[in-house]
């Protein structure tokens, strides 16, 4: 099925951050590669509606919040007077500048880039749907899935009323509730509540777990947790949301938890409970290829399905539902389809939350030690011992490393504190190399970083770290 030069013919459904990735890698290596997506922009969610947008919002609010605590500096702004249309025009100028550089991209490798729905019809063909209702169909050799996920709606909450939000609707920026409710205190309501905040909302956070963020170490949490206290209305954890009701005042929630006022009324609802991969619909069926019940296409290391043409990346894939675990997963579906030894093998998946403070941390966590009884020495430097931490006002800082006792070789790695998530690469690098301790300590790190609170934490492994004194136990 190879086209006329004898090229492979590859089709890549979806343009995420898995997408357009594989297609770029497969054409780099000479196949003949189209690229279909339904977005009018290229990028999927990650860059339309996710994760470029939102650090925009979060950048902006993280200025408003610098410029109110200036003053324990000794500088003092005017209170920050915010232009919605202004702010609107500068995450979408973004947005378009990166998805106007895909498309460019795709032109300058030769990718084929078409806005339609696609689905299988079978193992070597598909249907093309375009925004105009014509349909074409496409034959292919391989193809690789990337369709990606879409926010979760539980139907008790999909009252149909545009005040109540998903990830997507809060990105829109409509206005600045006075009240907003954010239902679910992962990392997505954490992050989009702390904007709103930042730009003048009351935010209250109802999460149903123990704890906010609880797939995360409570040494990094808790610093974060801290600071959202005195920015949020109120963080109620063990407690339910029973119900939504539209009223021309608000939404009214009847909430249940211990100590929490009920009902409630917001102006607006952001609901965060999770997302939902896009692995049914698509016309998988027809093929060999396997859908769980809740959306995920099942594939094994290699990124294949059970279907030898058909892979699938990102987030339909599996958790977690990362961008840039869904980039590395392209790769290797185009290096397995180019017949080269290639499978998903990395150790640290790398996951960051993306408030002030940040949030980073990779590889073996010190609960997954404990629940998979792996024996560990973990190491703490609080940032108070940090000079970068202290000339920047921003103490509440840790860097946590986890070692192997015998080896030192480094396991895992945590980080809460201002830039965590360009910190954490490299204890990336560390644990995907089997770096020991005395790598990190005995590479030098400028100073003064917060960098070197990383190498002060590998000093702790085997020696005391210069700035930290710990007695030695007798």
């Amino acid at each position: 099925m190879a086209d006329s030069s004898g090229k492979k013919k590859l089709l890549v459904l979806g343009g995420g951050p898995g997408g357009y990735p594989a297609a770029f890698e497969a054409a780099d290596h000479g196949m003949d590669v189209t690229l279909v997506d339904q977005d009018p922009q290229p990028g999927g969610v990650c860059l339309n509606r996710g994760c470029i947008p939102s650090k925009a919002l979060l950048h902006v609010a993280k200025l408003i919040t610098e410029s109110r605590e200036a003053s324990h500096l000794g500088v003092t702004f005017e209170e920050p007077k915010i232009d919605l249309d202004k702010l609107r025009g500068f995450k979408n100028g973004v947005v378009g500048k990166l998805t106007g550089g895909i498309r460019e991209l795709c032109r300058a490798r030769g990718v084929k880039l078409i806005q339609a729905r696609g689905s299988l019809l079978n193992s070597t063909t598909a249907e093309l749907k375009h925004a105009d209702g014509k349909t074409e169909k496409l034959s292919f050799d391989y193809c690789i899935v990337a369709v990606g996920s879409r926010p979760a709606m539980p139907p008790m909450f999909n009252l149909g009323d545009p005040r109540i939000m998903d990830s997507t609707g809060a990105l829109e920026l409509a206005d600045i509730p006075k009240k907003l409710l954010v239902i679910g205190g992962g990392i997505i309501g954490l992050e989009l509540g702390q904007a709103y905040a930042c730009f003048g909302s009351k935010v209250t956070v109802v999460e149903m777990l123990p704890a906010i963020c609880a797939g995360a170490d409570r040494d990094l949490v808790n610093p974060l947790q801290k600071r959202l206290a005195t920015q949020f209305a109120g963080i109620h954890v063990n407690t339910k949301v029973k119900s939504l009701k539209a009223t021309p005042e608000g939404i009214v929630a009847e909430l249940e938890g211990e100590g929490v006022e009920s009902p409630q009324t917001f102006d607006r609802v952001l609901l965060s409970v999770g997302r939902v991969p896009n692995g049914k619909g698509i016309g998988l069926e027809t093929t060999k290829a396997k859908v769980t019940d809740r959306g995920f296409v099942e594939v094994n290391k290699k990124m294949q399905t059970a279907d030898p043409n058909i892979f699938a990346i990102g987030d339909v894939a599996g958790e977690p539902m990362l961008a840039h675990k869904a980039t590395r997963e392209a790769k290797v579906a185009v290096e397995v389809i180019l017949g080269e030894p290639a499978e998903f093998d990395n150790l640290a998946i790398p996951s960051v939350i993306y408030t002030d403070p940040e949030v980073a941390w990779c590889g073996l966590t010190e609960t997954q030690a404990k629940e998979q009884g792996i024996e560990v020495n973990v190491v703490r430097f609080p940032w108070a011992a940090s000079g970068r931490a202290q000339a920047i006002g921003r103490t509440e800082g840790l860097t946590k490393v986890l070692f192997e006792p015998k080896t030192e070789r480094i396991l895992g790695m945590g980080i809460v504190g201002p830039g965590a998530g360009e910190l954490i690469a490299e204890g990336v690098l560390a644990v995907e190399t089997a770096a020991v301790a005395r790598d990190l300590a005995e590479s030098i790190h400028a100073h003064p970083t917060l960098s070197e609170t990383i190498m002060e934490s590998a000093e702790g492994a085997f020696a005391q770290a210069t700035h930290i004194y710990r007695p030695k136990r007798k």
